[in-house]
């Protein structure tokens, strides 16, 4: 088989998807159509419809779009259904059915962003780094019934360096799965559909990647300072780690949410209580359980993104404030 004659259908939403994507169009692969979102409403008044990064790259090459609001439609699937597709590729995308993910006679394979069966979930880079992991990768496995646990065709590994934040991850594995959907393409066409693969391992030590929500990405000061470093990191650009810090000036008192972008481990002992706030010499600390973490970016609610030492010339006239 030449991969001409392998009919292609790739599923995915966002820039991370679009890497991939892009490598089998420009490769000659025959993508027959994509599969993406509904386009999100934006803007103040959420009257402006914004398409994904995958259906504005698919449209720039004329490739066929559709966006389902429910994978199960009739409509949907009959129209998945006549484009005839050998394989589907899927990166980045939400859970499918069965009736879909088991529609082409060489099956479904999803570009994971961990090394299976770590990581299973929606949030596999963000957690990585929040757990202090030194070394994540890519895996692509056929989809079946459960999340992120089907047969394992191919890895590949990625070291995430101490100072590494998510979008340094999220770039590097960006390519790297892209790679990885290359070569697990044409395992598809070498092998005639037959793609050897293995089932995932049972653990008990298994650690989970879930959704990521607001509440999700508030700091626990009372964590040694190691963890709170890699809590910033793992949430750092996007969507942002969060404390609220308490402001004191002439007896009145305001809580005010403070999102921390960057930080820097002192590996200074601190007595203080949790969350106590120092400022010396234009530098920021925030006590931890056993250390003073420095914080060097941050950003106040209504306000842009900060050194540090702006925002301790910002708080002069404060005459006291902590974190929590």
């Amino acid at each position: 088989m030449e991969k001409k004659d392998l009919r292609i259908i790739f599923m995915g939403t966002p820039e991370f998807a679009v890497g991939s994507l892009q490598k089998l169009v420009e490769g000659g692969y025959n993508v027959v159509a994509v599969v993406t979102q509904p386009d999100k409403p934006v803007g103040r008044h959420q009257d402006v419809l914004q398409p994904s990064a995958v259906k504005e790259y698919a449209l720039s090459k004329e490739i066929p779009v559709l966006q389902p609001v429910k994978m199960k439609d009739e409509g949907f699937v009959e129209e998945l259904k006549s484009y005839h597709a050998d394989l589907q590729v899927v990166v980045a995308f939400r859970m499918l059915p069965e009736i879909v993910w088991a529609m082409p006679r060489f099956g479904t394979f999803n570009v994971h962003a961990a090394l299976l069966p770590q990581y299973r979930g929606a949030a596999p880079i963000n957690w990585a780094v929040i757990n202090g992991e030194i070394q994540t990768g890519v895996t692509t496995f056929f989809l079946d019934k459960d999340i992120d646990t089907g047969r394992i065709i191919a890895q590949k590994t990625f070291d995430i360096p101490d100072t590494a934040d998510v979008e340094y991850v999220y770039d590097g594995l960006m390519h790297l799965g892209a790679e990885i959907c290359l070569e697990t393409v044409d395992k598809v066409i070498a092998t005639d559909g037959n793609v050897p693969s293995i089932p995932q391992k049972t653990s008990s030590d298994l650690k989970a990647a879930p959704k990521i929500f607001k509440e999700t990405c508030q700091i626990n000061w009372s964590l040694p300072a190691k963890q709170v470093y890699d809590f910033v990191r793992g949430l750092s650009p996007y969507p942002g780690a969060w404390t609220t810090i308490s402001l004191t000036k002439t007896e009145s008192k305001t809580n005010v949410v403070l999102k921390i972008f960057k930080a820097e481990k002192s590996k200074v002992a601190s007595q203080e209580p949790e969350g106590t706030i120092m400022a010396h010499n234009n530098n920021l600390f925030i006590s931890c359980s056993d250390e003073w973490l420095e914080i060097t970016e941050l950003q106040l609610a209504g306000k842009k993104r900060m050194q540090a030492r702006d925002f301790i010339n910002g708080m002069r006239n404060i005459e006291e404030y902590s974190a929590k």
